[in-house]
């Protein structure tokens, strides 16, 4: 019932998105099945640190990433939180837990070449599937939308007129963002193959599968890799990594840091400068290229 309470805290409190409350619920399911299996006796409202640390100590037996493991602690943390808030706990028992180190992630974004060179390839492609697939490259490398932002566009946030989108972003916070003209060139292409199917049973969302549904996220991660597995050699290729480029691109072409953070839809500064280490990459080449003192 706790858990329950606490799920629905974040769903319609917060505001947070189902996908997201899922993992939550998943992350701090585990823990209380970790207790469950340890003594029938015990319940979330005694639990101590002691036994987090027996936890945390199966999770890494079981070759999970530090990484993971913080996550589930953070969530478990954030349930432990809502407790004293509703005063269901006196104490939090990991008030004091410090997260296991990890290795800083380096998210390496697609060239601007890498990602003309995938928009020229499925251009040849003319059928329903290749149009759509294109738009939703455009899509992710002109605005920085996030792979569920994109899923949950509606018909009825695409102005055509105005040449801008609106996405509906975490904790249901919306922002306008400015489409190119080839974009929506590109928009008016799709809806003509998008009117012409059968079928058609989430008729408010804009990208729909050949069957007429809503598209997924699995769905849409393929597409990112698989045309991107042929234009380029990056480890990872994913729609984040075209967010990521979106924000590099527009960093390194000398666009202001606040402009990127409100495209992205950042809710703090902080969360937009992890884009800047290639920006500041390419201010290195070009100041070692332009400076006179360089060459000697």
């Amino acid at each position: 019932m706790l858990l329950k309470a606490f799920l629905d805290y974040l769903l319609l409190e917060k505001k947070y998105s189902e996908l997201t409350v899922n993992a939550y619920n998943k992350d701090i399911q585990s823990f209380l099945d970790f207790l469950n299996e340890e003594s029938s006796d015990n319940t979330i409202k005694e639990v101590n640190y002691s036994q987090i640390r027996t936890w945390i100590v199966r999770l890494v037996e079981k070759k999970i990433s530090n990484r993971s493991i913080n996550r589930k602690i953070s969530a478990l943390n954030s349930f432990f939180k809502f407790l004293l808030k509703i005063e269901e706990i006196k104490i939090n028992p990991l008030a004091k837990h410090k997260a296991l180190k990890t290795r800083k992630k380096v998210q390496i974004p697609f060239s601007e070449q890498e990602v003309a060179d995938v928009l020229d390839q499925i251009n040849h492609n003319q059928s329903f599937e290749g149009i759509r697939n294109k738009l939703i490259i455009e899509l992710f490398y002109s605005t920085g939308i996030r792979r569920i932002e994109l899923i949950n566009i509606k018909l009825k946030d695409v102005d055509l007129e105005n040449k801008t989108i609106k996405i509906l972003g975490k904790r249901n916070k919306e922002r306008v963002i400015p489409l190119l003209k080839l974009v929506t060139e590109s928009i008016s292409k799709y809806l003509i193959q998008r009117n012409q199917l059968e079928n058609i049973s989430n008729n408010e969302y804009l990208f729909l599968t050949k069957k007429g549904v809503k598209i997924y996220e699995t769905l849409v991660y393929r597409i990112i890799n698989d045309y991107f597995s042929l234009a380029s050699s990056k480890v990872k290729k994913s729609p984040h990594i075209l967010r990521h480029s979106f924000a590099t691109h527009l960093l390194n072409q000398g666009a202001e840091l606040n402009a990127v953070k409100e495209l992205l839809g950042h809710s703090s500064l902080a969360a937009t400068q992890v884009y800047t280490h290639n920006s500041i990459a390419e201010l290195k080449k070009v100041y070692a290229k332009a400076h006179p003192r360089s060459k000697k």
